[in-house]
């Protein structure tokens, strides 16, 4: 036991480092090239604009940074529609009960930040037991699969048409439509997807944010109503691949026992198989 947790700890932290180190490779010089031509334009502006000093353009940049911070985006005019209407509203509140947290929208004022902690700390759990609640929903219909395909392997297949399925309705088939209504490529979008699904939320892309484009009014709410179920899907591909982790790890590193008593390994196979899907705590 202190062997397989002491080899679970290193390769945890050796993935760190080698996420680490090819993030640098690969972002560092990019950030250098868009840094240097950012500084090149501030220059090409205060040329074009000699009225204009360097602390002038440095204090324009910084209310700029500010408002992006607020939620407010800079392109456009007054007349873009409001980041807090019910349905950005609701989708707010669903990115918070779920931990995602993109992080371009906050609340500003000193009340709906503490609503927000107490909105939270209510909600969290309550999102826990609601996709518990999901995942149970899920693992039952697995179980009814598993009935329905009586050959052998068919756990390999009952796993196979979840991840299918899930695959095609959270991960394949909304990028497609993201890429149409934003103008996003279909990469952007299935990064979009993934990162939102799995309660990264950088972000970088966040749904209804274009000033230059005109949603429907429910857009953004069924879009928070996917990511619920999404999540539940996505949930249940992680415990899976954590189980499957820890069974591979265990077999690899762990020696059988071979002082059972006889007849201990036969009790065992007689037993029934156990849905091999667990719900996630």
């Amino acid at each position: 036991q202190i062997s397989w947790t002491l080899l679970l700890v290193l390769g945890y932290l050796f993935y760190l480092l080698l996420g680490a180190m090819v993030f640098q490779l690969l972002e560092k010089q990019a950030e250098t090239h868009f840094r240097d031509q950012f500084q090149l334009e501030k220059l090409k502006f205060l040329q074009n604009y000699t009225c204009l000093d360097r602390q002038a353009l440095e204090q324009f940049v910084q209310v700029l940074m500010e408002a992006w911070e607020k939620g407010v985006n800079p392109e456009g005019n007054s007349t873009n529609p409001s980041n807090w209407d019910f349905s950005n509203s609701f989708f707010f509140a669903g990115t918070v009960v779920t931990t995602i947290g993109y992080g371009n929208l906050s609340p500003s004022t000193v009340a709906g930040q503490i609503f927000c902690v107490f909105y939270a700390l209510f909600g969290v759990p309550l999102n826990l037991a609601f996709l518990n609640q999901l995942g149970k929903g899920l693992n039952a219909h697995l179980i009814t699969l598993e009935r329905w395909v009586q050959k052998p392997g068919r756990a390999q297949v009952q796993l196979a048409i979840f991840l299918t399925t899930g695959t095609l309705l959270f991960l394949v088939f909304p990028p497609l439509v993201f890429s149409y209504v934003e103008g996003w490529s279909y990469g952007e979008g299935f990064y979009f997807t993934f990162i939102t699904l799995s309660t990264i939320g950088f972000g970088d892309y966040v749904v209804g944010t274009n000033p230059n484009k005109h949603y429907i009014s429910v857009y953004r709410s069924l879009t928070a109503i996917w990511i619920v179920f999404g999540l539940a899907w996505l949930a249940l591909v992680f415990n899976v691949g954590a189980d499957l982790m820890e069974k591979f790890l265990q077999l690899k590193w762990h020696k059988p026992d071979l002082s059972l008593p006889e007849g201990a390994t036969t009790k065992l196979e007689d037993e029934p198989e156990q849905p091999r899907i667990h719900i996630p705590s």
